[in-house]
């Protein structure tokens, strides 16, 4: 297939520049693949949407403040650090800006000297690794030092640095976040718990490859940027009874959608593990897990595009994204929400 299959277009005031309030009172777009049937909801209404027995698989990943702004050390010129991905404890893979300014061996000063990079190796992807030295606790260092890494199509800032955080999240490590589960409160968990709608959660560390641009005209010739993952024994099991009752296993989110399917047999089966992931999901790929996926709206070409259009169908989907731009949806991060069944 070809990537001018996956373009429409899209205004560029539907790009969402900040959260709504509360989190469940964006708009909800309900897509049945049986049927072709479109419906508008609020988020808020999820509980009503779904049945008792369904199962939603979350990520809980928590997103760092994974930008950095530092100065070069002897010249002070300026260099911004954005964390991708941890190699080794105090090794990460890093984005550079402007990269070429440093040379291997030479080192960058955040805070004042609070936190010391050194650049070790350029990768032939143009990503930089940084040995980093401190005093103290990495964590404590970086949560004083920098800043959310939103995407970088919005503009404004973030006051509240939670809200691109999922009220669930627990676990460090993503330089984005999953921001299908940005619309769910603790109210809302609450109530599908009371509807015996169960939710059990998987990790996967978003990297910022999910906004990278498709550049080649056969989407078969993209690589994937690989990502970690973790799901556990007893979130396996839960997964696997589910579908051995014939209930619905609903993702939420494109990266739980790609751990599960990452992890899963031929069969239909989850097997507990942890890994890096490169799966690349598109058009023509047989699910092995999923019956239900709940997302936000996606760029034009993207991956994430690809992976609904493959779950359900391309111009089907295509035509609801067509509806959502006449509706006046919200689009990307801090946008409404689409939900297939």
């Amino acid at each position: 297939m070809q990537l001018e299959d996956f373009d429409f277009h899209l205004p560029q005031e539907l790009i969402a520049q900040h959260p709504v309030e509360p989190r469940d009172s964006s708009r909800l777009m309900v897509i049945h693949r049986g049927s072709g049937e479109i419906a508008h909801h609020r988020f808020w209404e999820l509980e009503d949407l779904l049945k008792p027995g369904d199962l939603l698989v979350v990520n809980n990943t928590k997103v760092i403040p994974a930008r950095l702004m530092g100065e070069k050390v002897g010249t002070k010129g300026k260099i911004e650090c954005l964390l991708l991905k941890r190699l080794e404890k105090d090794v990460w893979e890093t984005l550079l800006k402007p990269g070429k300014r440093l040379k291997i061996g030479q080192e960058v000063s955040f805070g004042d000297g609070l936190l010391i990079g050194k650049l070790l190796e350029i990768l032939p992807n143009g990503n930089r690794l940084i040995q980093f030295s401190y005093e103290g606790v990495f964590e404590e260092i970086l949560d004083s030092l920098g800043n959310m890494p939103l995407p970088p199509y919005i503009t404004e800032t973030l006051e509240d640095r939670e809200r691109y955080q999922t009220v669930y999240a627990k676990e460090r490590g993503s330089a984005a976040a999953p921001t299908a589960g940005l619309h769910f409160t603790p109210q809302l968990l609450e109530k599908l718990e009371e509807k015996n709608i169960q939710v059990v959660e998987v990790l996967l560390h978003v990297g910022l490859g999910t906004f990278r641009p498709v550049k080649t005209d056969n989407i078969k010739d993209h690589v994937m940027h690989s990502e970690y993952y973790r799901v556990s024994q007893e979130v396996a099991q839960t997964i696997n009874e589910a579908k051995a009752q014939g209930r619905r296993v609903i993702a939420v989110g494109t990266t739980a959608c790609r751990t599960l399917e990452s992890v899963a047999t031929e069969e239909g089966l989850i097997k507990a593990g942890e890994g890096w992931t490169d799966i690349f999901i598109y058009p023509g790929y047989k699910f092995k897990v999923l019956d239900g996926l709940l997302t936000n709206f996606h760029f034009p070409k993207s991956t994430l595009l690809m992976l609904v259009s493959a779950f359900v169908d391309r111009e089907k989907i295509l035509e609801a994204y067509k509806l959502a731009v006449r509706e006046k949806y919200r689009f990307y991060s801090f946008g409404d929400a689409m939900l297939i069944l």
